[in-house]
């Protein structure tokens, strides 16, 4: 089990440094970008030449570390990186003919440069890795940090994934159909009925370790899986279910990752059948956008509701029968073929 003890948030929502999800902020040209802080609270010399992704994981990371400065590991999952970066410095590589390039931008390209900036401004030599693969970055880094946590339960880790919209990879995206034709606002993300979503970025951090004492939330399971065919989602849900849970009617809350791309919506329906009757329903996409490492938005929302025992209206497509929010089970899809869930739990 991966009880987490403290929680950040850079999203495109008010969510740093006080989180205000009752108020819903509006999506501009198919984009959700994050609502950066006004003051970081690093170095201003070292700040200027970060790149986006770098900068908010960084930024959501600083709170965390002031409680344990010298965690016993950095685990981070992201899909790209600083890929506006890495553009920016293929782009040199023509513009100046191989001449005189900007380090910087190489320097903060590197899907690594976010968890290794966190560990140079910390001065922390400890474990530090980046999972990079795709939809499931994060939910390989959760794994991760559970085998770590199995071995010394004791230790606090640093975990979160960060990703960000770069004009790559939204183009590449938008192209390839993952994003919609039409101008639409996230107001009206469900309501579409067409293909493809909005793009999204945002950065959540963790503090986690295997002590219950004093925990906001616990991850009791986690489980991935690959596939296309939505019926395969009910099967899967429905051993994790009888592995992990016992059963279903204790659910308070499912979170699920729906994104209004009416080619995913079958996938999320499959699900919603085990549930039982009790159990409320909660979508989240149209506060972050869609992008590979959203289910960890999705886990950072699970430990708001947690601490505060409410959920905003806006996400709610059904209201949960239980007075208390006890407990919660969070599915994420990307693309149609990378599956999770995660089983989260209030301490």
């Amino acid at each position: 089990m991966i009880y987490i003890h403290q929680s950040s948030c850079i999203s495109p929502q008010l969510s740093f440094p006080v989180p205000d999800l009752s108020r819903l902020v509006e999506s501009s040209e198919n984009q959700m970008r994050v609502v950066e802080p006004g003051n970081y609270a690093i170095p201003a010399s070292v700040l200027r030449r970060m790149g986006k992704a770098v900068r908010i994981g960084v930024g959501a990371a600083i709170p965390l570390l002031k409680w344990a400065p010298q965690a016993a590991g950095i685990v981070i999952g992201t899909a790209n990186g600083g890929m506006e970066d890495c553009i920016r410095f293929l782009n040199q590589i023509i513009e100046y003919d191989e001449g005189m390039l900007t380090p910087g931008n190489f320097v903060q390209s590197t899907p690594n440069a976010i968890a290794s900036q966190m560990s140079l401004l910390n001065g922390n030599n400890a474990y530090n890795i980046t999972h990079v693969h795709r939809g499931l970055s994060f939910e390989n880094a959760v794994i991760d940090i559970a085998m770590l946590i199995k071995d010394e339960p004791s230790l606090t880790y640093l975990l979160g994934a960060v990703d960000e919209i770069s004009t790559y990879n939204f183009n590449i995206d938008y192209l390839g159909g993952w994003y919609k034709k039409e101008s639409i606002s996230n107001l009206d993300l469900y309501l579409s009925g067409s293909e493809g979503s909005i793009a999204g970025e945002g950065a959540a951090l963790f503090l986690v370790n295997g002590i219950s004492r004093s925990a906001i939330a616990c991850i009791d399971a986690i489980h991935t899986f690959h596939g296309k065919k939505p019926d395969l989602v009910f099967d899967q849900l429905r051993q994790f279910l009888d592995k992990y849970h016992g059963h279903e009617k204790n659910i308070d809350l499912f979170i699920s990752g729906e994104n209004g791309d009416s080619r995913l919506t079958g996938y999320y329906e499959e699900a919603e059948k085990l549930l039982a009757k009790e159990t409320g329903v909660a979508r989240f996409k149209h506060m972050s956008g869609e992008y590979p490492t959203a289910s960890a938005i999705a886990v950072w929302i699970a430990c708001d509701i947690f601490q505060n025992q409410s959920i905003p209206e806006h996400m709610l497509k059904k209201a949960p029968s239980a007075p208390e929010m006890k407990q919660i089970l969070i599915y994420n899809n990307y693309k149609g073929v990378q599956h999770s869930f995660m089983l989260v739990s209030k301490v």
